[in-house]
């Protein structure tokens, strides 16, 4: 019996070892790159105990899962008496805890409505556990798609509906792009990171692959991350700015008008992912068939007044942001000011 209770101390001694390590580790490492990225104004979040966690998510139980992705799991949990997104990241994926901390740092940043807020994060583990407020209404990439995939509870998304997120979401990059010192650039702008909360509000998450342009510098050099084929041409070169979240919102508009993924208009052309979208949307334009790809939820709603209009005035906005020259895309605050006016011709 005093054999099992010095195991049961001396485990305890190194899990407490451990987490003091993490939490120094960690401290430091968000420390360092919240002064480096925001001049150490940032907004304050609560610090969450390992243990909290595990009981506010039942020990991460799998009926909790919100979402999951390639490298990290959402969770749904309660603590303090309210609800709340709990993420947990996958330590045996490389990078992992870059990702992490790239969230808490830009999170932590976000004065927007259209960003899900950070309200704090666990220091204890290897890698760090966030939480965010809760979310659980799904993905632009589910309610995209509802003709294929039927969500009773979730309505389908009309011509009206789809340009107030699109202007939403212009918004919220043209704030990374604006809002701060140094412009942010999203990178790795998709479908399935737009997210819905309980009052319907489409909002940006994940900051894993987000990053700042240097100091007095016009462009940005770092590894190629994210997802093809919304990659601007540029992006490939390993140096790029802003105006490469410019061509992931041209990819997304097209995704957002016709109903299918970048992947699915790539395979469609048979070409470059990044090719295949302007070049299918234009070839069916200029021969005046665009109805023919434009989603038929679109073309079956009767609510929006001077919508053949709007659809040409969108797809125009399309070619714009995916134009292979970056000097020759608008700018996003330009991308948000075009959206608004198509909103409120067609609201």
């Amino acid at each position: 019996m005093s054999s099992i209770l010095r195991k049961f101390k001396l485990r305890e001694q190194t899990q407490s070892t451990d987490k003091a390590t993490f939490v120094i580790r960690n401290g430091e490492s968000v420390l360092k790159e919240l002064i480096r990225a925001s001049n150490g104004k940032y907004n304050p979040y609560c610090t969450f105990s390992a243990k909290e966690l595990e009981i506010a998510t039942n020990n991460y139980d799998s009926e909790k899962v919100i979402m999951k992705r390639s490298f990290y799991t959402l969770y749904k949990g309660f603590c303090q008496e309210r609800l709340i997104s709990v993420m947990k990241f996958d330590a045996s994926k490389p990078r992992m805890y870059d990702c992490c901390i790239n969230n808490i740092v830009y999170a932590s940043q976000m004065i927007h409505r259209c960003f899900f807020k950070l309200i704090g994060c666990c220091l204890e583990t290897q890698i760090p556990i966030l939480v965010f407020e809760y979310i659980n209404c799904g993905s632009l990439a589910d309610r995209i798609r509802i003709q294929h995939n039927p969500q009773p509870q979730h309505e389908p998304l009309l011509l009206t509906h789809r340009l107030k997120i699109a202007k939403d979401i212009a918004n919220a990059i043209a704030y990374l792009h604006v809002g701060f010192p140094r412009p942010v650039i999203f990178r790795d702008f998709k479908l399935s990171n737009i997210l819905f909360n309980e009052e319907n509000v489409a909002k940006l998450f994940d900051f894993s692959f987000s990053i700042s342009i240097p100091e007095g510098e016009t462009h940005v050099s770092d590894a190629l991350r994210g997802t093809l084929p919304i990659f601007a041409p540029e992006y490939l070169t390993g140096n790029f700015n802003e105006k490469a979240d410019v061509f992931s919102f041209g990819v997304f508009l097209g995704e957002l008008l016709t109903g299918l993924r970048a992947f699915d208009l790539a395979r469609l052309n048979e070409d470059d992912g990044y090719v295949a979208l302007r070049d299918h949307v234009k070839k069916y334009f200029e021969e005046d068939r665009l109805n023919e790809i434009i989603d038929p939820l679109i073309m079956g709603d009767r609510s929006c007044s001077g919508k053949e209009q709007q659809l040409q005035a969108y797809a125009h906005l399309i070619f714009e942001c995916v134009n292979e020259s970056p000097v020759d895309r608008p700018t996003m605050v330009d991308v948000a000011k075009k959206l608004k006016q198509m909103y409120r011709s067609c609201a």
